[in-house]
């Protein structure tokens, strides 16, 4: 606390007792009924003060944050989109174009999920690459099962990817870990089927109605900002373009109202289906960057996604786009009213 210099109009008495007030309430976080019993005076009369304090600046009030994140943004964006949580980090200073999600978003989203779970949860995880930047960052968990919520983009690369990041976060929680060896990608229904009845598939799959928190990665319909994309030949891609794609989370695909389209290709993966996934109480998306902000505000139009973490390219851009979102992401309604 300062005295400047409009604050030197009030008298030296007021001045004292406005300091000695301010100190109590700000400092000692005493209630305003306190302060009135101490200095024999109302409780309006504190209030009184306690304003006059701020507005002839005998206390000044500083609100800090981290210097990566940016607060403002955040309840802006969490503001508009109806979330339940907003997370928005500085950008890299000089982003690439073709860059993958910014890897400091996977360790604020690891922070994230260290206030979001509790005891006894079920966390489920999906692949991609922040998740996986976010599992490699998790330092601090309660005790809770953690489940595969995806097959994997390469099941040759399993080790390096979601089943290495599902056992990270169980290992970190002390609780069972529920991974899926099999690709998110099938050749075709009936084989997508057969896995889905593998035991240790099933097994995960037995899980996904019982995930609290869920973590998930968005990408937009383009080669390198979506998993699913660069794993259909171009035939597939030339057909999902058609029918408007503009996003993909899970092996979901969006058109840019949230809308899902190209339905069939779910019957061709390994992953939590869309109403299940809608059922989760929390659902923590983890995407940022230019080329992926309007992929992002198509999945947050979804209903899907309950919580953000992103960074300030993305952010401006959702804070600025034309087509606001109609329904908040809170209430979980389907665009398709499904």
């Amino acid at each position: 606390m300062s005295a400047g210099r409009s604050a030197l109009r009030m008298g030296p008495a007021e001045l004292v007792q406005a300091a000695a007030m301010a100190r109590r309430f700000y400092l000692e976080g005493k209630s305003k009924i306190q302060i009135a019993e101490e200095f024999g005076v109302s409780r309006f009369k504190v209030a009184r003060v306690l304003e006059t304090a701020l507005e002839r600046d005998l206390v000044r009030i500083e609100i800090r944050v981290p210097a990566e994140l940016d607060a403002e943004r955040s309840d802006a964006l969490r503001a508009r989109y109806g979330l339940r949580h907003a997370v928005v980090v500085e950008s890299p200073a000089e982003e690439q174009d073709d860059a993958p999600d910014p890897e400091n978003l996977g360790e604020v989203a690891a922070d994230l999920l260290g206030e979001l779970v509790n005891e006894g949860d079920v966390l489920g995880l999906a692949w991609g690459r922040s998740t996986i930047h976010m599992a490699a960052a998790l330092d601090r968990l309660p005790p809770c099962t953690v489940v595969q919520l995806t097959g994997v983009y390469d099941a040759g690369t399993a080790e390096r990817g979601s089943v290495e990041a599902v056992r990270r976060a169980a290992q970190v929680a002390g609780g069972e870990a529920h991974p899926i060896y099999a690709p998110m990608l099938l050749p075709d229904p009936a084989t997508a089927a057969a896995l889905r009845h593998q035991t240790g598939i099933a097994r995960a799959f037995d899980y996904f109605d019982k995930v609290t928190v869920a973590a998930v990665s968005i990408g937009s319909w383009e080669p390198g900002i979506s998993t699913v994309h660069d794993m259909l030949s171009d035939e597939e891609r030339a057909h999902y373009a058609s029918l408007g794609v503009a996003a993909e989370m899970s092996a979901h695909l969006f058109d840019t109202e949230g809308r899902r389209v190209g339905r069939d290709l779910g019957e061709r993966c390994i992953t939590v289906e869309a109403d299940r996934l809608r059922r989760i109480p929390e659902v923590v998306a983890i995407a940022g960057g230019q080329r992926k902000a309007a992929a992002i505000g198509a999945v947050l139009r979804s209903g899907l996604v309950t919580s953000l973490v992103t960074d300030t390219a993305a952010a401006d851009y959702l804070l600025t786009e034309s087509a606001a979102p109609q329904r908040p992401a809170l209430e979980r309604a389907d665009p398709d009213g499904d």
